[in-house]
């Protein structure tokens, strides 16, 4: 998994694909933090962390669509697929050097508080929760998106079709909301993202959302494991 890792980690700043998915959330997350706080004359940065999961379901498929549709393409899955390591090793060393990824992009958000606390009074413990919404909504998403990838050669196929998949995950409230038959609402509901990433960014800690995320992010995984089993036998 090790070596996976370092390579996919690696192959961002080789590629322009850090410095895209960096300059973009840094440029778009700082818009909104002046406008959510600076401008508000605020120190809550709630607001701002509120409006920041679409621009991470909008940006984290920049990071996963050449996870393995790169492999596919450039014709080298075949020796990822026969390599001495387990497909678990080499799926999650590909998540996990997409999450480190995202990890340092987030980490801005960090500053903007460094940035606040010399004009107010910052609740540092409403921004970790935040912070820590981020992450484990990061977590869950990003397994989805290397599980779109995993299906497709095509880096533009697997990045729209990473898009589409996160807004869905993160706008099923907003679903809901359209639709009359109970059992259906409560079921999105329940499976709604932003619902219970919210939670965390008005600073209520719910262990059910944080198994929710890693529970997602485990079945994510566990179904791209699952298709290259498929492939190495097929």
């Amino acid at each position: 998994m090790g070596a996976v890792f370092r390579r996919e980690f690696g192959s961002f700043f080789t590629s322009s694909i850090a410095y895209v998915f960096l300059a973009a959330f840094y440029l778009i997350s700082g818009f909104f933090f002046y406008e959510e706080t600076l401008a508000s004359g605020t120190s809550d940065m709630s607001s701002f962390f509120y409006s920041i999961l679409i621009i991470v379901a909008l940006l984290i498929p920049v990071l996963t669509m050449k996870s393995f549709s790169e492999e596919k393409r450039q014709k080298t899955e075949q020796g990822l697929l026969t390599a001495p390591i387990s497909l678990t090793g080499m799926v999650l060393g590909k998540y996990f050097a997409v999450f480190l990824m995202y990890v340092i992009g987030i980490s801005i958000t960090l500053l903007y508080a460094c940035i606040l606390s010399f004009y107010g009074t910052v609740d540092w413990l409403m921004i970790m929760s935040n912070y820590m919404a981020l992450v484990l909504a990061g977590a869950a998403f990003i397994a989805v998106g290397v599980f779109i990838s995993s299906l497709t050669e095509n880096q533009m196929v697997a990045a729209v079709g990473g898009i589409i998949s996160l807004l869905f995950l993160a706008m099923l409230d907003l679903i809901a909301r359209l639709i009359d038959i109970d059992y259906i609402s409560d079921v999105l509901n329940a499976l709604a993202f932003y619902n219970k990433y919210n939670e965390f960014t008005v600073g209520i800690f719910n262990l059910s959302s944080v198994l929710f995320y890693i529970s997602a992010a485990f079945i994510f995984n566990f179904l791209t494991v699952r298709v290259f089993e498929k492939r190495r036998w097929s």
